[in-house]
Order: structure tokens, then sequence, then C-alpha cells
């Protein structure tokens, strides 16, 4: 068998093996944390541009941190709701919460979404 064909035969069985994503180099909590940095874009953009603008900048000001600083930390996603939006600040959270409500099955997003409208329910 050739050096050619030995390289074929070795990546054609390795396309048949499964890879879990951490073999990817993408472990699991970073998913996670992906999605949840990506669930809070979205429902912020849907509402407007200015309303994501405002949240980013009050939550850099106030935390020095970004998006993906919520997953580790919601109740500052809670804060700076509130802070922003008052009472108005639940219908954004329970936005979120709904579009995170099919990934719940994972510890970390439960706890997330959990701790995020504990939060503002103090507030």
């Amino acid at each position: 068998m050739s050096l050619q064909n030995c390289i074929i035969d070795s990546v054609v069985r390795d396309l048949h093996k499964p890879y879990s994503m951490e073999v990817l180099g993408y472990g699991d909590d970073r998913i996670k944390k992906a999605l949840v940095t990506v669930t809070i874009e979205k429902v912020l953009l849907d509402i407007g541009k200015s309303i994501y603008d405002k949240v980013v900048e009050k939550l850099n000001r106030n935390y020095n941190c970004y998006l993906t600083d919520y997953y580790e930390n919601p109740e500052y996603l809670s804060e700076t709701l509130n802070e922003l939006f008052g009472n108005s600040s639940r219908c954004i959270m329970n936005s979120i919460a709904k579009q995170l409500t099919e990934f719940e099955t994972k510890e970390s997003i439960s706890r997330f979404v959990k701790v995020m409208n504990q939060e503002s329910r103090i507030s």
C-alpha cells in the first residue's frame, strides 16, 4: 500500500469517529456561556439597538464587564435591567428565560435563569 493510500485510509477512518465537543475544543461550559450570551443579545436587539447599547454601556460602567460575563454573574443582568427599566425589566428577563427554557436541562443554564429571576424579585 502506498503512503498516499495509507493517508487516505486514515482520514476516511477518522471521518467515521464520533467526536465530542471537548475533543474539538468546545467545552460544555463554553457552549452554554455562548448560548446565554447570544440569547441575551438577541432579546435586547429585538427590543431595539438603543436598549442593547444602554445595557452594554451600563454593564461596562457599573461592573467593568461585558455581556459574556452575565453567564457567571446573572445578578449583574438583573441589577442592570432593574436600574434601567424598573418593573419593565421583568418582561425582558421573562423573554430571556423563555428563550432559554429548552436548554434548562443543563444545570448551569437552569441556575442562570433561577438567579436572574430571583434577583429581579429582590430589587
